[in-house]
């Protein structure tokens, strides 16, 4: 991979006022164990997400996902009084902010080879996973399926609990 602003940006890296600046995707396990388990974050990752300069994001159905889970299992219910309020609270208080899902990841999406050896057919996981294969940004989670989607472009950052 070359060098400059270009090879940057595939690498995650954002330029800002002359500061490297690394962008994450963060999956919505890794969104539950900040919150709620923080133990569970590996060193390594826990030094990643408070860096100064890391910007974290999650996709739109990470934020999905996480309002179901507060409805249909009661995630957070006794924190928040709302999936609402949950998701303002994990872009205020958390600093993550939600970036909206397009048709060019859904375009990624529809080109993915799945994981079928390890039965993975979480079309949520493959639409986070399209998320972080189009923006370019290196993924952080705890689910060793995705290993399988690194030969597709997808940059992990796993986190051992």
């Amino acid at each position: 991979m070359g060098s400059g602003p270009a090879a940057e940006r595939q690498r995650g890296y954002q330029r800002s006022d002359l500061v490297l600046e690394m962008r994450y995707l963060i999956d919505t396990n890794i969104i539950v164990y900040m919150i709620g388990d923080p133990d569970s974050l590996s060193e390594d990752v826990k030094d990643l997400i408070s860096e100064p300069d890391a910007l974290l994001y999650a996709s739109a159905e990470s934020a999905k996902e996480l309002v179901v889970a507060y409805r249909n299992k009661g995630l957070f219910a006794k924190r928040w009084k709302s999936p609402e309020d949950m998701l303002h609270s994990i872009e205020q208080e958390h600093y993550i902010e939600f970036l909206p899902v397009r048709m060019e990841h859904i375009f990624t999406y529809s080109r993915m080879e799945i994981n079928e050896r390890q039965c993975h057919k979480d079309p949520s996981d493959h639409v986070i996973i399209a998320h972080a294969i189009t923006e370019r940004m290196p993924l952080i989670s705890s689910d060793s399926r995705f290993e399988f989607y690194r030969n597709q472009g997808l940059d992990l950052v796993f986190n051992k609990k």
